[in-house]
């Protein structure tokens, strides 16, 4: 392990929200929590989540934060991972401004999805964080920041919002079928950060592609059908007029912009599409196994979301 000098104090912002409690648990497992002298949860309720369990050895505290009080909450933090949701763009524009006054050296935003910078076309959602990635490095020239970008969630993508009807058998794809598009469990999203927060600063990228699975939408029919899904029936849309259809729409909703990338080959992240950087945060799957697409279908017996009902009522 080592010296407490040399490992540093993270704080993590939004720990208790959908992808925040997953990094919160990915900082405080075995072996990465050694990594760091202090974690430290930022929680607007003040509360200890649930991911603290008896055997973490590494200093936990929980503190208490709002607008009010950004720059106290991070005294004597020197990583600082940002995991605050789509709807608190204003906050987290306040937390950067918090920054010039802290002792934070490296900072992770809140990307943890697709490579927006490759866009064509406007989004609300994926232009906010291009502003505050903009933002960042015109306040704090001198911290790392690293955007990590993980793919599709793999426990949230397999449903009908993207075009996957597990209930009924039928996968529908935008432009071809055989395009890969590349997934990250929640959990492996937060061992990625966790191993890059503790990298030395000058080894930290400026951006990162993850990918816990790549697997074209013909390939995770397969994949269902071996796990019990019964037969899945493939059938593909007209790329250009879905996506002409789509982006002539000002939309916060990333659901359909994501089925015609995942079409357009953009959310590739293998050496072959936009770059893959799995060696540098798990060398040889020596800190964890990645998650995958077949793992997945063995928990949900090819059928994942399959009792979800769709359109929400």
């Amino acid at each position: 392990m080592a010296s407490t000098a040399s490992r540093p104090v993270v704080a993590i912002a939004g720990a208790t929200g959908h992808l925040g409690k997953h990094v919160a648990s990915a900082f405080l497992s075995s072996p990465l929590s050694s990594r760091f002298s202090e974690i430290i949860l930022l929680s607007r309720q003040g509360s200890p989540p649930e991911s603290a369990g008896p055997d973490t050895k590494v200093k936990l505290t929980v503190r208490k934060y709002d607008e009010e009080n950004l720059i106290d909450a991070l005294q004597g933090v020197q990583v600082l991972v940002n995991t605050v949701g789509a709807s608190g763009h204003a906050f987290k524009e306040k937390l950067l401004r918090a920054l010039p006054q802290t002792d934070v050296q490296v900072y992770f935003p809140s990307e943890f999805g697709v490579d927006h910078y490759i866009h064509d076309f406007p989004h609300l959602e994926w232009d906010q964080k291009k502003k505050h990635v903009a933002l960042a490095e015109q306040l704090v020239p001198g911290i790392k920041v690293c955007r990590v970008f993980c793919g599709l969630f793999l426990e949230d993508s397999i449903g009908p919002w993207f075009g996957f009807d597990t209930k009924n058998g039928r996968y529908e794809s935008v432009g071809s079928p055989q395009t890969p598009a590349s997934f990250t469990s929640l959990g492996d999203v937060g061992k990625a950060v966790a191993s890059l927060a503790a990298l030395p600063k000058e080894q930290i990228p400026n951006a990162v592609h993850i990918a816990g699975d790549t697997r074209s939408i013909a390939e995770i029919a397969s994949i269902m059908e071996g796990e019990g899904a019964g037969r899945v029936e493939v059938t593909e849309i007209e790329l250009p007029k879905y996506k002409e259809e789509t982006t002539a729409m000002v939309s916060k909703d990333p659901a359909r912009f994501l089925r015609f990338l995942v079409g357009e080959n953009k959310i590739n992240h293998t050496r072959e599409g936009l770059g893959n950087d799995n060696e540098l945060v798990n060398p040889k799957q020596q800190l964890w196994k990645w998650a995958d697409l077949i793992g997945l279908a063995r928990e949900t017996n090819g059928q994942p979301w399959k009792n979800y009902s769709w359109p929400p009522q």
